[in-house]
């Protein structure tokens, strides 16, 4: 079976040819698909096991990061989106992605309901554009089935409004019950750590969640990023492995429609 993956593009989003880049490696057929495309109708979510919404800057970040476009999506393809994942299939969001998907209320999607939010993405502690690498480590129990095996990863962040933060109490401790939390930031020795180690002052230190079921996961770092050991800032200093830790996030993608769809 060939896994075919919908790459969202337009209006803004700038990483869609790195992500269908690094899906094609895993051995994806992925297709950058123009947002006007799905809204007209000439394409379907249906046709596809994977969906991919990549980081960038959709419609200038106006109102609030990825806000404009989570509209979009929500109040006009809402329906085929719930199908979607109705359908057992996946959804990855990254930056951008992740933003737009706490605004759809897609994560964390208590209860599978997939239109309440009750999270956010907003403005970093530092009051600045964070352009950095990061480590992270993996939470307990963990149940996403893009991160299986991964234990800790460095990734680089670019983001201006990653802080995660919650609507009341409540939800955090239900993030953490129900082990949504995928990733969180660290120091090079696997702690829990402030800035710079946490870029953004995210709440837990947390860099990735994903719904109940681990196949709608969205996070602020770009596995798209390190694909290849000369993606590594230390390339030229460092012996590494050719292929770069990001790949094992499309990967297990792959895996699981192979082994599932």
């Amino acid at each position: 079976m060939i896994t075919k993956v919908l790459v969202l593009t337009g209006y803004g989003i700038n990483c869609d040819i790195e992500t269908q880049h690094a899906f094609n490696l895993a051995g994806a057929q992925a297709e950058r698909i123009h947002l006007t495309d799905l809204l007209n109708g000439k394409v379907k979510f249906s046709d596809f096991h994977i969906l991919a919404l990549p980081g960038g800057f959709s419609f200038g970040d106006d109102i609030a990061s990825g806000k404009v476009l989570a509209n979009m999506i929500r109040y006009n393809l809402g329906e085929q989106v719930q199908k979607f994942i109705e359908g057992g299939k996946l959804i990855i969001g990254i930056c951008n992605g992740f933003q737009v998907m706490v605004k759809m209320g897609l994560l964390p999607a208590f209860g599978s309901d997939y239109s309440r939010q009750d999270v956010t993405l907003t403005f970093n502690d530092s009051g600045r554009f964070e352009n950095r690498w990061v480590h992270m480590k993996t939470s307990k129990g963990s149940k996403c089935v893009f991160t299986k095996g991964i234990q800790s990863i460095y990734l680089p962040v670019r983001h201006g409004e990653g802080k995660f933060v919650v609507k009341d109490p409540q939800v955090l401790a239900r993030l953490k019950k129900n082990c949504h939390i995928v990733f969180q930031y660290v120091d090079m020795n696997g702690n829990p750590a402030g800035y710079p180690h946490n870029p953004n002052g995210s709440i837990e230190n947390i860099a990735a969640i994903c719904d109940e079921t681990g196949r709608v996961f969205g996070m602020m770092p770009h596995p798209e990023a390190f694909i290849h050991r000369t993606n590594h800032p230390a390339w030229t200093r460092e012996e590494l492995p050719e292929e770069g830790a990001g790949m094992a996030i499309f990967r297990n993608a792959m895996d699981y429609v192979n082994e599932n769809l």
